[in-house]
């Protein structure tokens, strides 16, 4: 493998339905990891596709009255269509029913057979068709619910139904492998991410290994290999034959020249990223042990996603929540008044920035308006349009250019990118973006301590020069470092900022290179990037004032708003509360030293985004025990179901400051 090569790959989706929110979550991580190493200079393969063999799929085909290819013809298409909507830059889409593929899987099965890793017996057991797996009885009657005498997968996510298989089939000797699994894992500490993941696959190891039945007895799938006795009448496992596209996309036992290049350059595969649900049988176990049998080095890292619910609930077709991509980014689109690319930056932005990836989430509308109008309109969007809008008022638009002395904001910037990069490369978009949106909302702190204003009253051409220009760079910064998520945005800041160089052309170390917007460039006129999407209540004539009534919180005097004591606080340190998904733990310095203040925001804010953030309390609240930690004080969040944006003070004031 070149030493510059970066190979990633998403799992191949079932062609039995549309794309969902789900599919759409891990693609997009995806790409945003595929443009970072771009951005660093990679040579990078980005590989996604979609999964055609399932026997799930062609029964699909069939309820629908279509022929299962034309079936899985059309639906391939959309995710293509999906994909490309939302800027998902992959540089090749395998299906598995392509002949490039049909033709290595076969090769692959043929090599395990000439190994003595593949035999014949005959199966009798479980297999559920939803999740394309076979299961055995102690694996089963495990799952059963009480009072239900109904055999079901053991997956939790699935729970449906299985049924009794009982036919000839070839067997691969997965139980061989397991010392040499284990051993991979136990010297490789990042091969299985996150860490939850690792220790569930070393569990599921030594808890015993199987041998897997990898044929099938049906009309749709890649045939076995004619040149293996009695495989005449089966497929290979769709499991089977779908793990093996990561390397028939690059060519494995290819003869042709130009694929075998593609292998050498790119093979291993630097990183998979799977679901959880098929993240320890599948891809940390049987993958590995299928490459470790044909003499193949297995990848450097496969990362597991969690799922995401909507609205509280699991998304399901039968609840009718199930979130199509397109759709929710022309919704967003309608109600910010902002075009579609810009929509679908916003929305990888909160997938993205939302949960810690690996993690289950909770999509809720709320929370993405939320993020859109908070740290996307009113902290990014609001400083390119100030910054532009100044310097079109004061520079007749054009780039000042006083750099001659180092500015704050750029040693900001600078101090920031090593650990953006770190996050960036281990996938956590959390801590990354935190990162980002920390400089964007300094910056226009920066603006407020500086009072631009008050330079140009009193003749401070200079400073105003330097300050404009440390503004300008920030921007340059900003647009650079978050374009691996937002790359749409990020390339329309970059056109207002008027730099003649090609956007495409910028890499990573161009960021803080202060200077590349040249003295006199002329910037465009500032528009809009995220237009506020506008959340009051549309209600007219007595409708809004029976509204109002209905709604009326009960009034206090103004001696019992007196017992409130608020006050600024700064926060020195953020942690999660253990076993609380929904709770942080913050140290805070409320002017009388520090304290512990418990609040329910882990969903919407990242420990890390927090420490050194300058916020409000309540200071004088009686003192109460939350999971185990003593919590003395409840911060201030604006946001009724969830928190959406603290209580900050526009500028910096001593910690403890009443608040009147």
């Amino acid at each position: 493998m070149s030493d510059n090569a970066f190979y990633i790959t998403t799992p191949i989706y079932y062609v039995n339905d549309i794309p969902h929110l789900g599919t759409a979550y891990c693609t997009l991580a995806a790409d945003a990891r595929a443009r970072f190493e771009r951005l660093r200079g990679k040579d990078v393969r980005f590989l996604t596709g979609t999964d055609e063999n399932a026997l799930k799929v062609a029964r699909a085909a069939e309820a629908e009255g279509k022929d299962v290819q034309t079936f899985v013809d059309e639906l391939a298409e959309r995710f293509k269509e999906t994909w490309r909507a939302y800027n998902i830059s992959f540089d090749d889409f395998i299906r598995t029913t392509e002949p490039r593929h049909t033709a290595v899987v076969q090769r692959f099965v043929e090599k395990l057979y000439e190994s003595g890793d593949i035999y014949m017996s005959t199966y009798s057991g479980w297999y559920c068709v939803s999740c394309e797996t076979f299961f055995n009885g102690d694996e089963v009657k495990g799952a059963a619910k009480a009072g239900d005498d109904l055999s079901r997968c053991p997956n939790a996510e699935c729970r449906k139904e299985v049924q009794w298989t009982e036919e000839p089939a070839f067997y691969f000797r997965l139980s061989a492998y397991a010392d040499r699994l284990l051993k991979e894992i136990e010297d490789r500490p990042d091969f299985l991410r996150p860490e939850s993941r690792r220790n569930e696959t070393m569990q599921f190891i030594k808890s015993g290994l199987n041998d897997v039945c990898i044929s099938r007895v049906q009309d749709w799938g890649i045939p076995m290999p004619a040149s293996i006795p009695g495989a005449q009448g089966k497929v290979i496992y769709v499991w089977y034959d779908a793990l093996i596209n990561y390397a028939s996309a690059v060519g494995l036992f290819s003869d042709d020249p130009e694929r075998t290049a593609l292998l050498g350059r790119y093979w291993p595969a630097d990183l998979h990223l799977v679901g959880k649900d098929i993240f320890v049988r599948f891809h940390a176990t049987l993958w590995p042990a299928m490459l470790m049998s044909v003499g193949v080095e297995v990848p450097r890292q496969i990362f597991g996603t969690g799922f995401w619910n909507i609205e509280g609930e699991k998304m399901s077709k039968s609840k009718g929540n199930v979130i199509e991509p397109v759709h929710l980014a022309k919704q967003l689109a309608a109600e910010a008044s902002c075009d579609f690319d810009t929509a679908v930056d916003a929305i990888r932005y909160f997938l993205l920035k939302d949960v810690s990836f690996g993690s289950d989430g909770d999509f809720r509308h709320a929370g993405l308006v939320g993020r859109y109008n908070g740290e996307l309109a009113n902290d990014l969007g609001n400083l390119l349009n100030r910054t532009l809008s100044m310097v079109h008022r004061y520079r007749d638009g054009r780039v000042p250019g006083n750099r001659k002395r180092t500015s704050a904001l750029r040693s900001l910037a600078e101090e920031a990118q090593p650990g953006i990069e770190q996050a960036y490369a281990e996938m956590n978009f959390v801590a990354a973006l935190s990162r980002v949106i920390q400089v964007v909302r300094e910056a226009n702190r920066h603006i407020e301590r500086e009072a631009p204003w008050e330079k140009v009253k009193s003749g401070q051409d200079d400073e105003l020069d330097f300050l404009l220009t440390e503004l300008l760079d920030t921007l340059q910064f900003v647009a650079i470092i978050i374009s691996p998520v937002l790359p749409s945005v990020a390339r329309k800041i970059w056109a207002q900022l008027g730099s003649p160089r090609a956007f495409e052309k910028l890499r990573w170390e161009d960021a803080p290179n202060w200077g590349i917007l040249s003295t006199g460039v002329q910037t465009s006129s500032p528009e809009p990037v995220f237009p506020r999407v506008d959340t009051t209540p549309k209600m007219e004539g007595k409708k809004k004032q029976v509204a109002a009534q209905d709604t009326a919180t009960p009034t206090i005097s103004f001696k019992e708003f007196q017992r409130l004591e608020l006050r600024t606080a700064t926060v020195t340190a953020a942690e999660k509360v253990d076993g609380a998904d929904k709770l942080l733990k913050l140290t805070v310095d409320a002017g009388d030293g520090a304290r512990t203040v418990v609040a329910g925001i882990a969903q919407q804010f990242a420990a890390d985004e927090l420490v050194g953030k300058n916020i409000v309390i309540v200071a004088n609240l009686e003192p109460a025990t939350i999971r185990g930690v003593e919590s003395r004080g409840m911060i201030l969040a604006a946001g009724e179901e969830v928190p959406l944006a603290l209580i900050s003070p526009d500028r910096d004031v001593p910690p403890g400051t009443k608040v009147r």
